[in-house]
């Protein structure tokens, strides 16, 4: 690979991640406008740290897979301090889709926002094949069809908002 090649990767790479973190918000907006409309209240900066999680009793499907991922690596349990990963682990694996989506998107196509839906739609289909894998999630088949709605909503909000923020990107870039 030449010095150019790669630096055209590196740059629609980081273009990607960039696109993804405006997705990856939008998703979080989209899941807790749904939380405040089931009646709850805590602040969104509280939902999004996840604040008030201290076991992981309750946690949600980012952080038991970064338990079981960082256990494994790590050959011990991982104690409950740690259970708060969820966000970090949820924001990583947005930007790490944002920076393959970028490499692949970026250098062979003119991106297109229609390229987010399939791609929030196979995002969302290979947790439902990985997470039971992990122990984290039972398999698809196990759950009712609104919730399996609602997380493929977000998905597609998530990558619609990321392909969105990614032609804008490429756009600018090449304006300039």
């Amino acid at each position: 690979m030449t010095a150019a090649a790669a630096g055209d990767a590196f740059g629609s790479m980081s273009r990607g991640v960039a696109a993804s973190a405006a997705g990856t918000l939008a998703m979080d907006v989209s899941l807790y406008r749904q939380y405040r409309r089931d009646g709850r209240r805590e602040s969104f900066a509280g939902w999004e740290t996840s604040e008030g999680l201290e076991t992981w009793d309750h946690a949600p499907g980012p952080a038991l897979a970064a338990k079981r991922v960082l256990g494994a690596m790590l050959g011990r349990e991982i104690p409950a301090r740690y259970v708060r990963l969820n966000n970090t682990t949820h924001w990583g694996f947005g930007l790490a889709t944002g920076a393959g989506y970028g490499l692949v998107v970026g250098r062979k196509h003119k991106p297109k926002v229609w390229f987010g839906p399939p791609l929030g739609a196979a995002v969302w289909a290979s947790g439902y094949v990985v997470l039971p894998l992990l122990g984290v999630y039972k398999p698809i088949w196990k759950y009712d069809l609104a919730p399996l709605a609602n997380d493929l909503g977000a998905h597609l909000v998530l990558d619609t908002a990321t392909a969105a923020a990614f032609r804008v990107l490429a756009t600018v870039r090449h304006a300039g």
